[in-house]
């Protein structure tokens, strides 16, 4: 799948907007069964050394724990990047912090994906 910047702006608006509606399943519906996942967070949340999360169910579980310990979670889109496969959605969290998220389709889906966050203010 080759992406463009249309696609990537209309995926990256609505990917922002189902987490600010705490909209999980919704959140979910974006990502392969098979999917892929890597960020701190997942470190500090699950305690998993390696950051990493494997397949949707195991996604689930760890943005299930995030969002009940985040009550106050919203995301503030600032930028959208594309490569060939892969879009990267810079936004701020509820703190103001920068995030960006890599996100790597197959099928129209997310198949890999990683944030990388900047220093807590």
């Amino acid at each position: 799948m080759t992406i463009d910047h249309a696609f990537a702006q209309r995926f990256a608006e609505e990917w922002v907007a189902v987490w600010n509606a705490r909209d999980l399943e919704g959140v979910l519906a974006h990502y392969t069964d098979d999917v892929v996942f890597v960020s701190p967070r997942v470190v500090r949340f699950l305690g998993e050394p390696s950051g990493e999360v494997r397949g949707k169910d195991a996604l689930r579980a760890y943005w299930t724990k995030a969002l009940a310990l985040l009550p106050d979670l919203h995301f503030t889109l600032d930028s959208v990047r594309v490569s060939v496969d892969t879009i990267v959605i810079d936004y701020r969290n509820e703190r103001g912090v920068a995030v960006a998220e890599a996100l790597t389709f197959r099928d129209g889906l997310v198949c890999r994906g990683f944030g990388a966050y900047g220093p807590e203010r």
